[in-house]
């Protein structure tokens, strides 16, 4: 059994520092981007193999920014909201903003992947160390914050061992459903946008020579004899049931049933508002994609959800999988308010039209669509218990109650 110290950061790194931002003003440095440049919305994965925003050679060449090695522990020291605290492993070469604290772990002394599973176990006591109006966490208090490790890092390297099994098997799970999620948009996408469904013959509907006429509002041809229909009329909005609660408020009804906002789970509380399944659109702030289609989400089972994104109930024989996916074709920059805080409001979202469907088609594709999405939900589920078995073990093996032959 290997003995067990306290150490700070500092005394198991090469170096603990964090980057910069190179001046906006000078186009030399952001034009012809190709060097990594990591900023702390990133922060939260496991893993960074790459970075969204990359600067150029002669911002690196003529600042003392640094390319930080490939197992550099990342920690963002700013942050609106969660941020501030998450941290992941860089998996590549690159530079970071000032708000990324980087640690170069001495491999001899710390296993990059134990430090970093110990300090996701800090998550609530580094942020409780920020200071100044913003609550910033700076370089020297994570430098200067102790951990609990055994001395042997072959010692650290099997408590690791568990910890990654789970997340293996998180990650297998995960690329499973993107896999699903490929199939669902490539069926999808040759019934109804290719509109090659099998016709009475079962022959692909359009190749065969079914005629196609353009339609005015969707702006394309559809079917012959197709119609459209608004999403109001496919819907029910539930939007009046929901209930916003601050974090102050979140804080005191701690659980394990997700609390939704415009693009993704915010919290975990001890309630619920919703039982069943349900798609929600983005209402504002981020409320639509790069390419300009609403940011949409799959929920199912007990949820709470914010008054930042719309809750839809599919009905008239439309699926969940089969809404997400008609609305996944819709462009909504032209019912989208504001230029700043962007708005989707539920009258002009309930105008969005899409093709009516016939009842047959109806019937065929949805029987396809709820076989992928019932796989995928149960992978969501199984992953959900993955992690809350790792989340519990992680604080008992990080402080030697759980034992490791």
């Amino acid at each position: 059994m290997s003995e067990w110290k306290e150490k700070t950061i500092g005394e198991l790194s090469i170096r603990v520092s964090s980057g910069l931002t190179p001046l906006k003003s000078n186009k030399e440095f952001w034009e012809n981007p190709i060097i990594p440049w990591l900023k702390t919305d990133q922060l939260g994965e496991k893993y960074i193999f790459d970075t969204n925003t990359k600067i150029s050679k002669e911002a690196l060449e003529q600042t003392s920014l640094r390319i930080y090695p490939e197992n550099t522990i990342s920690i963002a020291m700013y942050g609106e909201g969660k941020t501030r605290g998450n941290l992941s492993i860089i998996k590549a070469p690159m530079t970071t903003n000032q708000a990324c604290c980087n640690i170069e772990l001495d491999s001899k002394l710390a296993d990059v992947e134990y430090v970093y599973y110990y300090l996701k176990t800090q998550y609530d006591a580094l942020r409780k160390l920020s200071s100044g109006v913003r609550k910033n966490l700076n370089s020297n208090d994570i430098k200067n914050y102790k951990i609990y490790i055994p001395e042997s890092v072959r010692f650290q390297r099997s408590i690791v061992k568990i910890l990654t099994s789970l997340d293996n098997k998180i990650s297998v799970n995960n690329q499973i459903n993107q896999e699903l999620e490929a199939m669902a948009k490539t069926l999808y996408d040759y019934w109804f946008v290719q509109f090659d469904f099998p016709d009475q013959n079962g022959n692909p509907y359009k190749s065969s020579g079914g005629q196609m006429v353009y339609h005015p509002e969707l702006k394309r041809e559809i079917p012959e004899g197709w119609g459209v229909e608004k999403l109001g009329d496919i819907t029910i909005c539930h939007d009046s049931k929901r209930v916003p609660l601050s974090s102050n408020d979140r804080e005191l009804v701690k659980g394990e049933i997700p609390y939704y906002g415009a693009t993704g789970i915010m919290d975990y509380v001890n309630d619920y508002i919703f039982d069943g399944d349900y798609v929600l659109m983005a209402e504002d702030g981020s409320v639509m994609t790069e390419k300009g289609t609403p940011i949409l989400q799959r929920i199912s089972g007990k949820n709470w959800v914010n008054n930042h994104a719309h809750v839809l109930e599919p009905i008239k024989n439309h699926s969940c999988k089969l809404l997400m996916m008609l609305l996944k074709d819709v462009s909504v920059m032209k019912i989208k308010t504001g230029s700043i805080q962007m708005k989707i409001n539920q009258e002009n979202m309930n105008k969005i039209v899409v093709p009516a469907i016939p009842l047959e088609l109806l019937f065929e594709i949805n029987q396809k669509l709820e076989v992928i999405d019932k796989q995928q939900l149960n992978l969501i589920e199984e992953n959900k218990q993955l992690t809350q078995l790792r989340d519990w073990l992680l604080p008992m093996l990080m402080n030697g109650q759980v034992k490791v032959e």
